[in-house]
């Protein structure tokens, strides 16, 4: 196909009026739409249901019902196991041509859609108006780039020219795959894993998770309405602890994709690894990103001015919900003191309240479950760690947890080698940049870091050293763009290529070499013979 360049959609500029009243229409209008509930496989809108029901609160309101969604039984999960391995039969022999036109499409109706599927996210999952749409941003790239690098795959390429043989490399899908999603990037990473799989020529079962399920059901519902075939994916909402076993451990799932907590990802890798059990075609494949506890330094002759906005906007964005986000800083001791003031003083500009409100920065956590499991962290850590700063909420509705600062001195410290996933930074002075990367480097995770420094040889000792999956230099550690930051990590924080890059498709795909001998040998016998 001759497609056109890929180019990464951009983000809006609220301080636009239009965009705005854009954005506050958007609200309204996904407001008035709170409490349908969408069905299993198609995410049909349905006015009733004799399936258990998984209900979507707003975290900032959790009077509010976003929506609902049937919840899967096993029974489901066998129905959907059946309807994807079928459609797989069919779905593998689809062009590329169709199936890239297809993503093409799909990315077209979520930009159509841009500012109610942003809406949404700031209502079921507490972004704020810039990182919903920011999330939006991402899925609707996964698309585009994801059709560019099935379109430059797709074609069997030559190994090699001799003369009387033909050798040829080409691409086939896997078969089935599961998308095992998390909430805290509810389209762009559900989008990315689903589309990377469909592009690929494999089925897939979607499975969202259950706090953002209204969130999947909608990407389901897109994929329904621009003409992916019913047999080709199965949206299957469901408890993860109940479906999530049954759906792994299925001899007919070729391929996991998952994005969650180490924990999990560890047990579907063990899972995978077994030996195969009647009727599986072969080892299981899983894609697995599992988080980080990633570090920032600020070098003594870092830009405090930069190193301020990077380090507040990576700590506290979204409230310290991404897998990419700042918990540990590093600050060398010739500026800690005047670092650390300036960047308390920052977290205390930070306002938080109601994501819909465009004044608010900072947001609730997504569940009542993660709200009292942080702030348990946060009274612990304050039982041996010194509090620096934590702030006072204004509002006792939602489940808000207040942006909280302290420092450490020892790495072995609890909080300093695990993730708290929520708006909690621990702070360490260190007296050199060889301190500062050791430090960084101690804990199991390698997926996101950076340092601010002016000094190109420490800069360069960073590059060489830092065990990070992303390095980013004099910029906050968060905000990856496809294609220009392939992201993922190693060590604990997962196993597979990079996605939204060049080599993340292959793992969807089995390359196959054919050999064919050119050469005529004698004649092909006669119909009569």
């Amino acid at each position: 196909m001759n497609l056109m360049p890929f180019k990464n959609l951009s983000l809006l500029n609220f301080s636009e009026e239009s965009n705005r009243k854009k954005m506050l229409a958007a609200l309204e209008k996904v407001r008035s739409d709170f409490g349908k509930t969408y069905s299993l496989h198609t995410a049909n809108v349905v006015s009733s249901s004799n399936s258990p029901l998984i209900k979507s609160l707003n975290p900032a309101n959790p009077a509010q019902v976003v929506g609902a969604v049937e919840s899967a039984s096993k029974a489901d999960a066998e129905k959907a196991l059946q309807t994807v391995t079928e459609g797989a039969k069919t779905w593998k022999k689809v062009p590329a041509e169709k199936r890239i036109q297809l993503l093409l499409d799909l990315a077209r109706w979520m930009e159509d859609r841009r500012f109610e599927l942003s809406a949404l996210m700031v209502y079921e999952v507490g972004k704020n108006w810039k990182e919903a749409d920011g999330d939006l941003c991402e899925a609707v790239d996964f698309c585009n780039y994801y059709a560019h690098e099935m379109n430059r795959l797709s074609a069997p390429r030559l190994t090699q020219a001799v003369q009387g043989e033909h050798d040829t490399l080409s691409y086939f899908p896997k078969g089935v795959s599961l998308v095992i999603a998390p909430w805290n990037f509810p389209l762009a990473i559900l989008t990315g894993m689903t589309v990377a799989s469909l592009v690929t020529g494999n089925t897939v079962i979607i499975k969202p998770a259950e706090q953002s399920s209204v969130i999947g059901a909608k990407l389901a519902e897109g994929l329904r309405e621009v003409g992916f075939p019913l047999n080709s994916f199965y949206f299957l909402p469901g408890v993860g602890e109940e479906i999530g076993p049954v759906l792994v451990n299925d001899s007919r799932v070729d391929l996991i994709v998952f994005t969650g907590s180490a924990d999990v990802g560890l047990s579907i890798i063990q899972s995978a690894a077994q030996k195969p059990k009647s009727g599986q075609r072969g080892v299981k494949k899983v894609i697995a990103e599992m988080g980080g506890k990633n570090a920032l330094i600020i070098d003594e002759d870092a830009d405090l001015d930069e190193a301020i906005v990077g380090s507040v906007q990576s700590a506290f964005g979204f409230q310290g919900q991404k897998c990419s986000a700042l918990s540990r800083l590093l600050v060398h001791e010739k500026v800690y003191d005047i670092f650390v003031k300036r960047f308390i003083e920052a977290a205390k500009s930070l306002r938080v309240g109601d994501p819909t409100m465009p004044e608010f920065q900072v947001g609730p956590v997504i569940d009542d479950i993660a709200q009292k499991r942080i702030l348990s962290s946060i009274t612990d850590a304050k039982s041996r760690l010194k509090l620096l700063y934590e702030a006072k909420l204004e509002t006792k509705a939602g489940y808000y947890v207040p942006p909280t600062i302290f420092e450490v001195s020892d790495i072995h410290e609890n909080y300093f080698q695990n993730e708290i996933f929520g708006p909690v930074i621990l702070i360490k002075k260190v007296v050199s940049l060889e301190e500062a990367v050791s430090d960084a480097n101690s804990v199991n995770y390698a997926l996101t870091g950076g340092v601010f420094s002016r000094s190109p040889s420490h800069i360069e000792f960073v590059k060489r050293e830092m065990e990070v999956g992303n390095l980013y230099i004099n910029r906050g550690i968060t905000g990856a763009i496809v294609e220009r930051h392939p992201f993922g990590g190693f060590k604990m924080s997962g196993i597979g290529s990079k996605a939204g890059g060049p080599d993340y498709l292959l793992q969807f795909l089995e390359p196959r070499t054919i050999a064919e001998n050119t050469v005529r040998r004698g004649f092909a016998a006669s119909e009569s013979a």
